[in-house]
């Protein structure tokens, strides 16, 4: 599966966007929007990822605008592993009331953690609640790109992300073996992270790998 990502900077460009897309995440951090405009958002579309990474808002707003997401009917909400864990068994209680699934997420980008560390970090992900894992980290050479596909033999729903253009090649393989979906833009320029490939173009290759159906 694809999940386009989406940065449309307001409401109105969003809902724009996600004409005709069937999975998206939407980087709430990007945007400039309040509650409301989460709700208008997220009520409207049935198969939506809120995202809201820490760094670019007051802290306070960001724990408002993904609870809004959740309240608004978001299909998943993705936090960080090293999220406040206070506020991150709140937002899961909050999900599971809502049946939206959580996403638990680790970014490393400097580096491919060596496999023992990779499999402890998904290993803590659904010990504190996650319904799915997802891991993306820097890849620097092909070993890096082996270690995190060599993930997707874990028995629990995995997104595997290997950032940066040598990272390219788990973005094609990683749904082939077992990944939940890869991310895309909605099109060429239009990218959200180093490496990523447009949607059209994530299609063809997965459409010549036959991980997509023709219909």
């Amino acid at each position: 599966m694809i999940c386009i990502s989406l940065t449309e900077p307001t409401v109105a460009g969003c809902l724009k966007a996600l004409e005709g897309v069937g999975l998206a995440v939407v980087r709430l951090d990007k945007m400039r929007i309040g509650a409301a405009g989460v709700a208008a958002i997220f009520s409207r579309h049935p198969l939506l990822i809120a995202t809201c990474r820490p760094g670019t808002m007051p802290e306070a707003k960001r724990r408002r605008l993904l609870l809004a997401a959740v309240e608004a009917g978001a299909a998943f909400v993705d936090l960080e592993l090293d999220a406040e864990a206070r506020f991150r068994d709140r937002l899961i209680r909050a999900a599971r009331g809502r049946n939206a699934r959580v996403i638990i997420s680790h970014h490393d980008f400097r580096r491919t953690p060596p496999r023992a560390e990779l499999e402890a970090i998904v290993g803590r992900a659904f010990e504190i609640g996650a319904d799915v894992a997802k891991i993306a980290c820097r890849v620097r050479e092909a070993r890096d790109s082996a270690r995190l596909l060599g993930l997707l033999d874990f028995d629990k729903p995995l997104v595997v992300i290997g950032m940066g253009k040598k990272g390219r090649l788990t973005r094609i393989a990683a749904p082939l073996l077992g990944s939940l979906w890869s991310y895309a833009s909605l099109g060429r320029g239009r990218e959200t992270a180093d490496g990523q490939l447009d949607a059209a173009s994530l299609e063809r290759h997965l459409l010549e790998l036959g991980a997509l159906g023709h219909d």
